[in-house]
């Protein structure tokens, strides 16, 4: 029972070194950063706040990368980039950050810790090794906690359920059916469906409307019946 309790603070020393006390700790994050969102940003502010004096740098992976290792992307990596410029957190950005690091790539940036959630990621050997194996074995990991309900997959989902929807608001903002993929059948069909669920939502609306109204009537009815048998019986 002791070796299981005393298992997890061994692994923590492992990942952990001492930090440098006479200048800003160097602190690298990683990702892909696709649809920038706040689970992206409280990553971030994990890894700047782990130290009292942190410069936080941030890799990230490029379009040829990420699309052959993990998939399309929504957003370019140029706009992946300029989105991580932007947050607070962030004192600088690495471009066409390695999918995998190595000693060469910390001492180049002088990366002290690498901070990330501890679940691990697969590599592109296709073995199933962590991405961060190195790091950790070499006491430079840092982790960081994920946030729940909110991821880049989570977004997409909410689009792609919604895909009708979306198509009928840019197409009523302007955009032609060509720019979003739409053949001439598909948008006069959703027009139509966009049509009856408007007439659908104003007739609901009208019934409650007829129904609010009844229900005033009927209870001034009632009070003025129940006047009529009071002065009846006076």
């Amino acid at each position: 029972m002791e070796d299981e309790q005393q298992q997890p603070q061994q692994k923590q020393r492992i990942w952990m070194r001492d930090p440098p006390t006479d200048r800003p700790v160097r602190v690298y994050a990683d990702g892909i950063y696709d649809l920038f969102h706040f689970g992206h940003a409280r990553s971030l502010e994990q890894a700047k706040k782990s130290f009292p004096n942190t410069y936080l740098l941030v890799g990230c992976c490029n379009d040829e990368v990420t699309h052959s290792l993990k998939g399309k992307t929504v957003m370019t990596d140029q706009e992946r980039y300029e989105s991580l410029r932007h947050c607070k957190w962030v004192d600088e950005v690495i471009p066409d950050a390695p999918w995998v690091m190595n000693q060469e790539f910390i001492d180049k940036h002088q990366i002290d810790y690498v901070a990330h959630d501890s679940l691990p990621y697969a590599d592109a050997s296709g073995a199933g090794n962590d991405v961060y194996e190195f790091v950790k074995s070499i006491g430079r990991f840092k982790e960081t906690k994920r946030t729940e309900g909110i991821s880049t997959s989570d977004i997409i989902m909410r689009i792609v359920k919604d895909y009708n929807n979306y198509v009928m608001r840019n197409l009523d903002r302007g955009y032609s059916r060509k720019d979003l993929g739409v053949s001439y059948v598909k948008e006069k069909r959703l027009r139509v469906n966009m049509s009856l669920r408007k007439l659908h939502e104003k007739v609901k609306k009208q019934q409650e409307k007829v129904e609010e109204k009844i229900h005033i009537v009927a209870k001034t009815a009632g009070m003025n019946h129940n006047l009529w048998v009071e002065n009846a019986d006076r």
